[in-house]
């Protein structure tokens, strides 16, 4: 009793200075462009690390800690292909993502999509696009209350309504006070909390195991042939379709919006140059720490019954209740650090890119605002009555919307012009076969479900790019 009683004052307290954060980025955010992009003055610190925070989530320290448990040393290819999107992501996109935006004034990815296409046809990818970022990131935002969720039920007698119900209120209050000021600067902070915990949280494994030397003797007593394999005990083009089905999550990084509004609202390139050295510090530290973990977890306990619950088995083991109350309030940092980002995206759909707001201009805010409460009630109820596993979930909305966007924004960048027709199908492709193949039979690594959705949506854009002239 006592140390749920230390855990709940640690997360009062830390809920406390996120609201605070609100409050105050309230004061910055006067018209849509401060609510959406923080007027464009992002600096590397907050840009990196908030960056990385909204893009990793609770799959990270939950799901890619419990794959590891499951399938063992081949979860290194996953962590591999999120570094990889991670460092496309910063060394590519970014500088032009940033030049691109500012040059044409864009505030949200969809106005990056549907640039220089006319009419009627832009009208229509409009809608396409901001219906796909809705249905998508209600049940992306699901799973972080999911997350939430796992996280109350281990520590408090409170019921997995409760829980949710808690973590879906505060973060839509902060969310709805600052925008994306609000947003960035709670994720950053979240960040550094979901780094430390990174940090302690494997090092206190490897020291409960007795070292290097005993966690590598220990793994291999305790796996089968098939966990010790880098290639899930799979050989020849097996193999290679395991490797490329983990490092082709890479391939949805280019399509997030709640990820690439951080490049549209750098401050300038000064601010680039030092956010990808923090960033790939970030990624580096957080996602090979929770494989060792999922790997060191499968050494001391065996049969847990729901492998996203390891993290809170070796937090509960290893820790005292003062750091443990810490290293939970870490899952909900991860947990709230993508479901805000994500809220605030999604609002912009419906009120910037479909205009919900357009002719009420000093209304619009308030409109934004309204559309988040309906965003975090639709996902509340999905979370509650629509459950799936948290790293499943996060996957299969992070794999359609980076198969309907990312074709098309590469294409842009790159300097070509596809045709708006090509545009349309091609998000429409993406998206479509990234939902099919997700409800076919299929595995942990299936290349089908990472990789077709992406390839095919960018051979229809190919089909109708227009070599006439460069993109203007």
């Amino acid at each position: 009793m006592e140390k749920s009683v230390l855990i709940l004052a640690t997360l009062i307290l830390y809920k406390l200075v996120l609201l605070g954060i609100g409050f105050w980025a309230t004061s910055r955010t006067r018209n849509q462009e401060d609510f959406f992009l923080g007027g464009r003055k992002l600096g590397p610190v907050v840009a990196a690390i908030s960056y990385s925070a909204s893009a990793s989530s609770a799959w990270t320290l939950l799901g890619v800690s419990g794959i590891a448990y499951v399938i063992g040393v081949s979860a290194l290819w996953l962590a591999g292909g999120s570094i990889l999107g991670m460092l496309v992501a910063w060394f590519w996109v970014a500088p032009r993502m940033q030049a691109f935006s500012r040059k044409h004034g864009h505030i949200t990815l969809t106005d990056a999509i549907v640039h220089d296409c006319p009419g009627r046809m832009r009208h229509c990818i409009i809608a396409l696009a901001s219906a796909i970022i809705i249905i998508s990131f209600v049940f992306y935002v699901a799973a972080q209350f999911q997350g939430a969720g796992n996280a109350f039920e281990s520590s408090f007698e409170l019921s997995r309504t409760d829980s949710i119900l808690i973590g879906a209120a505060i973060v839509m209050i902060y969310t709805l006070l600052g925008g994306f000021w609000a947003v960035s600067v709670t994720d950053t902070l979240q960040g550094l909390l979901m780094a430390l915990t990174a940090l302690l949280l494997p090092l206190a494994a490897l020291v409960e195991l007795g070292g290097v030397a005993a966690f590598f003797a220990q793994l291999q007593a305790v796996s089968t042939p098939e966990q010790l394999s880098l290639t899930g005990g799979n050989a020849g083009l097996l193999a290679l379709g395991v490797i490329a089905g983990n490092l082709s999550v890479s391939f949805g990084t280019y399509g997030q919006p709640h990820l690439m509004v951080r490049f549209m609202a750098l401050r300038d390139a000064q601010s680039l140059r030092q956010g990808r050295v923090i960033a790939i510090c970030w990624y580096l530290l957080v996602f090979f720490g929770m494989c060792f973990l999922g790997l060191a977890g499968h050494i001391l306990y065996s049969g847990v019954e729901n492998e996203e619950t390891l993290f809170f088995l070796l937090t509960d083991s290893l820790f005292p209740p003062l750091v443990g109350a810490v290293l939970l309030a870490a899952v909900l940092s991860a947990i709230m650090s993508t479901a805000d980002s994500q809220l605030l995206v999604a609002a912009s759909s419906a009120t910037h890119d479909l205009g919900l707001g357009r002719n009420l201009a000093q209304r619009s805010l308030l409109i934004s605002r309204l559309t988040i409460v309906v965003l975090v009630a639709l996902a509340v109820l999905v979370a509650l009555f629509l459950e799936e596993r948290i790293f499943t979930r996060a996957l299969i909305a992070w794999t359609a919307v980076g198969a309907a966007f990312g074709p098309t924004l590469i294409l842009r960048l790159a300097g070509m012009r596809p045709k708006p027709l090509g545009v349309l199908l091609s998000i429409a492709t993406g998206f479509t076969l990234a939902v099919v193949f997700y409800v076919l039979p299929h595995t942990p690594g299936d290349i089908l479900e990472r990789l077709a959705p992406f390839v095919a949506a960018l051979a229809v854009l190919l089909l109708f790019l227009d070599r006439s002239e460069k993109a203007r």
